[in-house]
């Protein structure tokens, strides 16, 4: 699976017209959103297709802020060990690798760092922003990582400076604690009233019609169809 490269495509400069000119889709999700990184295959392909006549922005919408009083009502997860089941349910559905070890060995308290950092990282650049969601996901998800741990998130940006020199890593730590806690807040009371629950929830903003709501897994073909 490659990564995606950038988080705001350029528009398309070919000057031909194309079912995608125009059209701006915001995507809330979560580092810890099994259901993202399932559709990252179909995502990924839609965006090499269509990207360069996008407009694409990340919202982090916090998932897990702590598992005290955590209750999922819609899938029964109430404590750690009960989000396996879901990871590998994703895994059954999309054929994506998910290891779902790391909710028995070392469970991540929140998801609020990672989504922490992935803002703190797209303060820099939408593209290393991106980048950062992307190493975030495969981290937890296939590594076994526990992304809620700050060691680990400033492990992850020393990986992106080495294959984006420009990432200043610095920044990125001072932000953790500043801007980028500013711009997680801003996504998350943002995902709240908009009443998302569910992850990944896609908004397709297209011109002269009423904005579209996808939730949850999508397949590339519904994705195209959204827009066509």
């Amino acid at each position: 699976m490659e990564r995606p490269k950038e988080e705001k495509p350029q528009k398309n400069n070919s000057g031909k017209q194309t079912a995608a000119d125009g059209i701006e889709i915001i995507y809330y999700t979560d580092p810890l959103c099994c259901w993202s990184w399932a559709m990252e295959p179909q995502w990924l392909r839609f965006l090499q297709e269509l990207g360069p006549s996008l407009t694409v922005t990340y919202k982090m919408g916090g998932l897990l802020p702590s598992w005290k009083n955590f209750n999922d009502s819609v899938t029964s997860i109430r404590k750690p060990i009960h989000m396996g089941p879901e990871w590998m349910h994703a895994k059954h559905v999309s054929g994506v690798d998910i290891d779902n070890q790391i909710w028995i060995t070392d469970p991540p308290a929140s998801s609020f760092p990672a989504c922490i950092a992935v803002k703190s990282a797209g303060l820099q650049s939408a593209e290393l922003g991106a980048a950062y969601l992307y190493l975030a996901r495969k981290a937890v998800m296939q590594d076994g990582v526990n992304i809620a741990r700050t060691e680990a998130l400033i492990s992850l940006a020393n990986t992106l400076s080495k294959e984006h020199p420009s990432f200043d890593v610095p920044a990125f730590r001072n932000n953790l604690l500043t801007r980028g806690l500013e711009a997680f807040k801003t996504d998350w009371q943002q995902t709240k009233f908009l009443g998302i629950t569910r992850f990944p929830t896609l908004i397709f903003k297209i011109p002269g019609r009423t904005p579209i709501r996808l939730t949850g897994y999508q397949s590339y073909e519904t994705l195209i169809a959204t827009i066509k």
